[in-house]
């Protein structure tokens, strides 16, 4: 494997999963470290809920992202990284004290002072980070747009996550030049954090979209479906059991065979925002700018104050 590694200069990238190696061999991790090609590391379990000794890998210092405990779909998403990180530049910013209070900006180019907020989805589950809104953020950088894709403490109940949210949308003042306009896109309990955190700086954020949001976890924790214990996990700790929307700020978008989250946690907010329900689409289809439904979303982006 070591070898394989060390002939890898040619190559546009590495995938790797290198198994009970991964905690045992600094040898891998060293080869990685000396060739000039981005390394991502996968794994199908999540490690971290394994023994403790899964826990450490010595491969990940040397590999731009780590997946883990999305199955075989893993790979699948490593390759997505890849091809987003090679798509766009951008540089990862420190936004707080915790590990995990990290964003990727790509800044557009010229005077544009909007800057579009991305926080993913996942059940509030450690093994679904940022790189899932990754190719969101890459299309609307496309566009000229700056974004902001951040990561936020997972797994950890409430208000963590949620303090996280609040916090990234505060550090936005490391922009250089006059305060921004923000609009803030979230997917799935993204979805969630993101209008519960608007919510809470009234003025500062001029648009919230919700992808298959989360917008009522007593419904999802009673529900017995997937994301039901984790939604009951953050009740426990002090979640409010539902979020509200801004009237005339949020534009909720929901697929009409959502499986995950029924379209009816945006349909309930009908009175307070704009809700579309988009015919034959699914709960991770809103991920995916291809889709039918991202022409509306880049539309009402272009409406906030300081779009180009």
């Amino acid at each position: 494997m070591v070898d394989v590694i060390q002939q890898a200069d040619g190559f546009d990238a590495i995938v790797i999963n290198p198994g009970a190696l991964t905690h045992t061999s600094r040898a891998i991790g060293d080869a990685l470290g000396s060739v000039d090609v981005p390394a991502v590391e996968v794994h199908i379990s999540n490690i971290r809920q394994r023994e403790t000794w899964r826990a450490v890998s010595l491969v990940a210092p040397s590999c731009v992202r780590t997946i883990y405990g999305r199955g075989v779909g893993g790979y699948q998403d490593a390759l997505r990284h890849i091809k987003n990180r090679a798509s766009v530049p951008f540089e990862t910013v420190r936004y707080g004290s915790h590990p995990d209070n990290v964003a990727d900006l790509r800044r557009a180019p010229g005077d544009s002072v909007g800057v579009v907020i991305l926080a993913h989805g996942g059940f509030w589950r450690e093994e679904y980070e940022r790189d899932t809104t990754e190719t969101l953020a890459v299309d609307l950088a496309g566009r000229g747009m700056t974004t902001w894709n951040i990561e936020y403490r997972r797994g950890r109940g409430w208000p963590a996550c949620a303090h996280d949210v609040l916090t990234a949308i505060d550090h936005i003042r490391v922009f250089e030049g006059p305060e921004p306009t923000l609009a803030i896109i979230g997917h799935s309990a993204g979805g969630h954090l993101a209008l519960w955190a608007a919510a809470r700086r009234p003025g500062t954020v001029d648009l919230i979209v919700g992808l298959a949001s989360v917008t009522d976890l007593s419904a999802l924790a009673d529900s017995g479906a997937v994301g039901a214990v984790d939604a009951r996990g953050l009740l426990e700790t002090g979640a409010p059991a539902s979020v509200g929307a801004i009237p005339g700020k949020t534009f909720l978008l929901h697929g009409e065979r959502d499986g995950v989250v029924p379209n009816t946690h945006s349909t309930r907010l009908s009175t307070e925002a704009r809700v579309e329900v988009v015919p034959k689409m699914g709960h991770f289809h809103m991920l995916d700018p291809q889709r039918e439904h991202w022409p509306s979303v880049v539309a009402e982006l272009g409406k906030t104050p300081g779009a180009d």
